[in-house]
């Protein structure tokens, strides 16, 4: 946290403490670079620094906290000048009569002529030159403060609301991903349950297995990549366990280190690629390639899948794919890649993450 953040949280936390500290700062700021060497005078000095800064103070609370935040939502916005032009005349003639009335009688010998009350409500050009413009040049300081403040809370408020939505449409996401792949996967241990195959048991321990990383490992942004290989070998046996040796699945992965990756999007890939390469198949000899690689943050994950062309062009719901394309954005934005590849015999998916980015958001 940076020390203008701390500042912003104290005086969030303790708003009168820190309006106190502020004010009184000023003070002693006016005070030592307007009082004279003249020890006799110190006394005048001071009141007359004490009388401008609790005007400045009315001034700077009148405009701060009445007269802007109208400017910025009221539609009415000539009231709101006419309220601007009001205030500031009786603050002024306040400011003035109490001068005359009241300091002047302090500092001064008399006898001495004082303005009559109808000359201080009418004389309009020492009010604004003499009184306003002075109470205002102190209060300025203030207000730039306070409007520096609020827009710093604001734009902190509206970042923090746009993560938050960024990380509800992620967890939507990841629930229209999730159901997809367990409607497909109950399919296939409802097929072998029809058949009273003696797998159906190991289906669902495996099942069993790839839930638990599901609901409970891959909650957070990032998980390890050791943690995607293990569940995405765990789904290969679950599938392989459906199909004979007609189906070739090979996997092959390389990392030198335990990075971590937005989960559930690798296994998107690999549930894509059986629902189309050998969940449709017609009698073909199925084959699915997987190569996984991470070394030096960079991140590689190639699949490729044989088709049933007529199945696959057949095929009009992509939102396996949309889901994976809006979490990678969103996660990876301007950092990874990912092309598709389709023949009249394969499919290819490629994605590329440079993981390293990711570092910086941590």
């Amino acid at each position: 946290m940076t020390p203008f953040e701390k500042i912003i949280n104290f005086s969030t936390a303790h708003r009168i403490t820190t309006h106190i500290i502020f004010w009184v700062f000023i003070f002693i700021l006016f005070f030592s670079t307007n009082t004279s060497s003249n020890p006799e005078e110190l006394s005048v000095d001071l009141l007359y620094t004490l009388y401008y800064e609790l005007f400045s103070i009315v001034g700077a609370y009148f405009l701060s906290y009445r007269i802007l935040p109208r400017l910025m939502t009221v539609q009415k916005y000539n009231w709101v000048w006419g309220e601007l032009i009001l205030g500031s005349y009786f603050i002024s003639v306040i400011a003035r009569t109490v001068m005359v009335y009241g300091v002047e009688p302090i500092i001064r010998k008399p006898p001495f002529d004082q303005e009559p009350i109808t000359e201080i409500l009418t004389d309009i050009p020492t009010l604004f030159a003499a009184y306003f413009l002075h109470i205002l040049s102190l209060s300025i300081f203030f207000i730039f403060i306070k409007l520096m403040k609020d827009q710093y809370i604001t734009q902190k408020r509206s970042l923090l609301l746009e993560k938050q939505k960024a990380e509800t449409e992620l967890k939507i996401l990841k629930a229209q991903l999730n159901p997809h792949f367990l409607f497909n996967t109950l399919n296939n241990i409802y097929s072998l349950s029809i058949v009273n195959s003696p797998i159906t048991s190991k289906s669902i321990a495996v099942l069993s297995e790839i839930l638990d990383c599901i609901l409970y490992r891959c909650n957070s942004t990032y998980v390890p990549v050791s943690q995607e290989i293990t569940l995405i070998e765990n789904y290969i046996s679950l599938e392989k366990l459906r199909y004979d040796e007609r189906l070739s699945v090979v996997f092959n992965h390389e990392i030198d280190k335990n990075g971590l990756i937005a989960p559930l999007i690798l296994l998107s890939l690999v549930e894509n690629a059986f629902k189309h390469g050998a969940g449709e198949d017609v009698g073909t000899s199925p084959k699915i390639e997987i190569d996984l690689r991470l070394v030096n943050d960079n991140f590689e994950f190639t699949i490729r899948n044989t088709i049933n062309k007529i199945e696959f062009e057949a095929e009009t719901g992509k939102i396996g794919l949309n889901n994976i394309i809006r979490q990678l954005d969103k996660i990876y934005p301007e950092n990874y890649t990912f092309n598709v590849i389709k023949t009249d015999e394969d499919f290819t998916a490629q994605l590329k993450i440079n993981l390293a980015s990711q570092h910086n958001l941590a």
